[in-house]
């Protein structure tokens, strides 16, 4: 038998959530723990587009797609862009310090586990990645998958 935890006992536990829709229309669910980690359900718009650049110095993420698809894009330490495509059921682990970022293409769904981060927010801006990505359309973005 098992009984239902209030949102109230929830937060006393450090355990809280937090919905947003971003401006491009992105809608992100997240299961956030005092700890640092989290659970983010992220449901695409109906035109998709790129999300933004960034890193994290001690989170790791673990990426599942589980509707659509997209291209998951990082900056490696030799100064290249590497570019992989992502359909249902795919998934992509990222470490800490690597600089990534995400087309989705529209109404693709993801699942991304966060852990490993301290308290505080490990999110930092990757402009360097995004001079190299947010530019290229999505059409050429499918030719990656062939």
């Amino acid at each position: 038998m098992s009984k239902p935890i209030s949102k109230q006992e929830a937060h006393l536990m450090g355990i809280d959530t937090m919905h947003q829709e971003m401006d491009t229309g992105e809608r992100r669910f997240r299961l956030v723990c005092s700890d640092g980690s989290s659970y983010v359900r992220t449901e695409a718009s109906n035109t998709g587009g790129w999300q933004n650049s960034h890193y994290h110095k001690s989170l790791t993420e673990f990426y599942v797609v589980q509707k659509g698809w997209l291209v998951y894009t990082e900056y490696s330490s030799d100064d290249k862009l590497i570019m992989k495509y992502l359909e249902q059921g795919d998934s992509i682990l990222v470490k800490p310090f690597v600089h990534h970022n995400l087309f989705m293409s529209a109404n693709t769904v993801t699942h991304v586990i966060k852990y490993g981060g301290g308290i505080g927010n490990d999110w930092h801006p990757s402009p360097e990645l995004d001079k190299l990505t947010i530019h290229i359309a999505e059409a050429d973005l499918i030719r990656i998958r062939e």
